[in-house]
């Protein structure tokens, strides 16, 4: 399972994050302004995708692009002030996979 969180949020929360990571093996990504930064994985999932390098940047791809399908829940919106929501250019929160994101 796949949790996402926002950058500022992690911040305060890492001791719970990584329990969560390291036992409850989730896969914690943290985001800042709706865009996937860092994921946050145990030490035996990381060991796996180095081991197997094809498979997991397939895994990473697919893992990221239902991230990017999943929007945030509107109290955790108004807990952190955002007035706004980036859903990127087809308004669907992800990226096409033939066009390049824009910075």
């Amino acid at each position: 399972m796949t949790y996402e969180i926002p950058v500022t949020q992690a911040r305060a929360e890492l001791a719970d994050l990584i329990n969560r990571v390291v036992y409850g093996g989730e896969r914690v990504v943290v985001t800042r302004h709706g865009k996937p930064l860092v994921a946050l994985v145990s030490a035996a999932d990381l060991e796996r995708l180095e081991n197997e390098p094809e498979v997991a940047e397939e895994q990473v791809i697919s893992s990221l692009s239902s991230v990017g399908s999943i929007t945030s829940a509107p109290g955790e919106r108004r807990r952190f002030g955002i007035a706004a929501e980036y859903r990127g250019e087809h308004g669907d929160g992800g990226v096409n996979a033939t066009e390049t994101p824009h910075n």
